[in-house]
């Protein structure tokens, strides 16, 4: 029994042993491969590349902050990039916003781009292109589902030069930008004050002494009235009844 014990001992031992000659060869050929070695060495040169960027950071703090700010703003710009989804549902919000009010009273220009797009969406011919940090809205001259000969061929598609000229809307950090320059003041028409005079046409907003005095007159018109007032009021009319009186008599 004492002999088995010893034998299988000596069988584990020799296993463990040969287990581990064979793991530590095959890392030893493992590292030695030309894979290994390529490895080795892009982790040197990317641990020497971090090195050398902590030191640069520490020795030019104003240029790294620079550098900092403009990959975080364009990180967030990227990232707040609006897509095609948020430009449909902001143009039926305006859509909706004049719908709501009467065609008398709607800014033209407000209204007549806000209808374009309309007119286009229903038609299928916007088109979204993505360009990193910013995104363009343009129109197109057929839709997608066309079948004519004009639409298909490739030789006969917009060129790029005349995207200028088609773009109709600029997403940027979230927000489209001629969409919302458009709809500026969308409630004011101003075809309704063309026959009035030219300093009327425009109103300059008031200064602060003209805004304390409508103020001040508001809290004025609250106060109840005195007995002295009254009093005033009343010598005013017997005077002006007076003076109308004397005016009869001569005539």
């Amino acid at each position: 029994m004492a002999s088995v014990r010893t034998a299988r001992r000596m069988f584990c031992a020799a296993a463990q042993t040969a287990a581990a000659a064979g793991s530590s060869s095959r890392w030893e050929r493992l590292k030695s491969s030309k894979a290994g070695v390529w490895c080795r060495s892009l982790l040197s040169d990317y641990k020497e590349a971090c090195r050398e960027m902590v030191v640069s950071a520490w020795e030019r703090p104003v240029k790294t902050s620079v550098y900092v700010t403009l990959l975080g703003g364009a990180w967030a710009c990227f990232h707040t990039k609006p897509d095609q989804s948020s430009f449909e549902a902001a143009l039926l919000e305006r859509s909706n916003q004049l719908g709501l009010l009467s065609p008398w009273i709607r800014n033209g220009f407000s209204d007549g781009h806000v209808q374009n797009l309309v007119k286009l969406r229903n038609e299928d011919r916007l088109r979204y292109a993505s360009l990193g940090l910013l995104c363009v809205v343009y129109q197109a001259n057929y839709d997608p589902d066309t079948m004519l000969y004009e639409a298909r061929c490739s030789n006969l598609s917009m060129p790029w030069r005349e995207l200028p000229q088609r773009v109709l809307d600029i997403g940027f950090i979230g927000c489209w930008w001629i969409l919302d320059s458009k709809m500026k003041d969308y409630d004011v028409n101003k075809d309704e004050y063309k026959h009035l005079p030219a300093y009327m046409q425009a109103a300059s907003p008031p200064g602060p002494q003209e805004v304390e005095r409508n103020e001040r007159l508001h809290r004025d018109s609250w106060l109840p009235l005195t007995m002295e007032d009254k009093e005033e009021e009343t010598i005013v009319v017997d005077r002006m009844e007076n003076v109308s009186e004397e005016s009869k008599i001569k005539l």
